[in-house]
């Protein structure tokens, strides 16, 4: 269910987080599901407690999960599909700006490009 890549560059924690996330918005994961305890998900994946635990609590200060003592944590209302999708079309988009930056566009660029599409729909060549 969730995969880890250890070769990236973006910390554990960070990907358990977007795995949750990704799930959701692929409607694996649902409003009241429960997630994995921390020592199972981190023996699971072969990680450190330490690392599922501080993914859960930003998972939690987000609202996107809730933990019961005794019962375990459990997705929120909060994380539906629609915010889900959102989420993981603004880390698409971050990525394509970071991406085009590198290549040499300019802000004034992709301001351009932002505003023609987010007011009139089309894309831009």
């Amino acid at each position: 269910m969730f995969q880890i890549d250890f070769a990236s560059r973006v910390p554990i924690y960070e990907q358990i987080v977007d795995s949750v996330i990704k799930l959701s918005s692929a409607g694996v994961l649902r409003a009241g599901d429960k997630i994995p305890p921390v020592r199972t998900l981190a023996a699971q994946l072969g990680i450190n407690p330490n690392t599922v635990a501080k993914a859960y609590r930003i998972l939690e200060e987000k609202g996107y999960i809730y933990s019961t003592v005794g019962r375990g944590s459990f997705v929120s209302e909060n994380l539906d599909e629609k915010t889900a999708k959102k989420f993981v079309a603004l880390n698409d988009f971050r990525s394509a700006v970071l991406k085009a930056k590198m290549f040499g566009a300019t802000i004034s660029e992709l301001y351009s490009i932002s505003k023609k599409c987010y007011e009139e729909g089309v894309t831009v060549d």
